[in-house]
């Protein structure tokens, strides 16, 4: 009952706050507060720059395979088991699958940002 009572106020806040900042009108709105800030001086350029594509499935690449990485972290804990067979086997499928992985995005270029 607490747990029904918790979430239905963490809900109706939400929404609330939600619905305050929806209706609330922006004031102090003009050219210069939505210009981008370059320390006091003038902007030289524009802000919005292309993005390279190739950089970022390379940053999120990474990020993948560092997440699967973070996987392996707990295996000194998993090493105190009984069953050592399977916490070996199940670390060597997983260090094999991020071996193909990896074969896989470089044999497809997919490392490369640059051209």
């Amino acid at each position: 009952m607490n747990l029904v009572i918790s979430l239905l106020m963490n809900i109706s806040i939400a929404l609330l706050l939600i619905s305050i900042a929806f209706w609330l009108p922006q004031l102090n709105i003009y050219s210069e507060k939505a210009s981008p800030y370059e320390c006091g001086f003038d902007p030289m350029g524009s802000a919005r720059l292309p993005f390279s594509m190739k950089f970022f499935l390379v940053a999120i690449t990474f990020l993948l395979f560092d997440l699967e990485i973070a996987l392996l972290l707990p295996l000194p804990w998993a090493s105190q088991t009984n069953n050592i067979k399977l916490m070996l086997t199940m670390a060597l499928i997983l260090i094999l699958i991020l071996t193909l992985g990896l074969a896989y995005e470089w044999t497809q270029k997919g490392l490369e940002w640059t051209e």
